[in-house]
């Protein structure tokens, strides 16, 4: 039988979506950003945030868990030993790769999008007067929410390849942890010219500039940033691609 790239994507959805944990993993992910989004915007006390910032204030944790979720699609078959049999119906190994990246991110997407739009909503609705109100036709919002989304599938994509590139989902969350969390906050130990130019160019830093609605002093503008991330997930893609190929199971 002719091995397809639908037939590889339509194998790893049919992994993804019959494994209790991904579910379980993408619900978190959704209620972390939509319940972080609504304490923010319930408990604000006029410190000059918008709406949108209160509404997205829970990303970091959800970039964390969608994370995980690509880490655990990418690493677990390595960890039960059942690589061998999809590396081996799939000789050509890359097509695994793709399509658990495309699983993952597509999943993270959709799910996070709607969270982004979920967040905002209701975290408007609990906002004291102390703030003035935003619509979706405002200038910025649906941008910031769509890069939201767009950002946490990257995330999710990222989870993927360093869960392939380490074959261990532990490992390859530690390190994703390290990446958007502990390098960010060991950037400011540096001298303060160092810091201020490598800053907006850490993976974190630069992928969540595209949720800012008015980009601020030193960080990169929206897209800009998005494309840094994706940089940093190509990269990150093209190494585990490579041991993939050159690699045993």
């Amino acid at each position: 039988m002719k091995i397809t790239a639908g037939g590889v994507v339509a194998a790893e959805w049919t992994k993804f979506s019959s494994l209790r944990s991904t579910w379980i993993t993408t619900g978190i992910s959704a209620v972390l950003l939509i319940a972080f989004g609504m304490i923010a915007s319930a408990s604000f006390s006029g410190d000059g945030m918008t709406p949108i910032d209160l509404a997205l204030s829970g990303s970091i944790l959800a970039a964390l868990s969608v994370g995980a979720l690509g880490a655990l699609l990418g690493a677990s078959e390595y960890t039960t030993g059942m690589i061998r049999a999809t590396l081996a119906a799939v000789p050509r190994r890359l097509p695994v790769l793709w399509s658990k990246s495309l699983v993952a991110g597509a999943a993270a997407f959709v799910t996070m999008t709607a969270a982004a739009f979920a967040a905002f909503a209701l975290g408007s609705a609990v906002l004291n007067d102390k703030v003035g109100g935003l619509g979706l036709g405002d200038d910025g919002v649906l941008r910031t929410l769509l890069g939201a989304g767009l950002y946490l599938a990257l995330v999710a994509v990222l989870g993927v390849a360093l869960g392939m590139l380490v074959r261990s989902s532990a490992g390859a969350i530690t390190i994703l942890a390290g990446v958007l969390l502990i390098v960010p906050g060991l950037a400011v130990l540096l001298p303060a010219s160092i810091s201020e130019a490598v800053t907006p160019y850490l993976p974190s830093n630069a992928g969540s500039a595209v949720m800012a609605l008015t980009p601020a002093d030193g960080t990169l503008a929206p897209w800009t940033g998005l494309v840094v991330f994706a940089g940093y997930v190509i990269v990150t893609l093209a190494a585990a691609a490579y041991g993939l190929k050159k690699t045993d199971a």
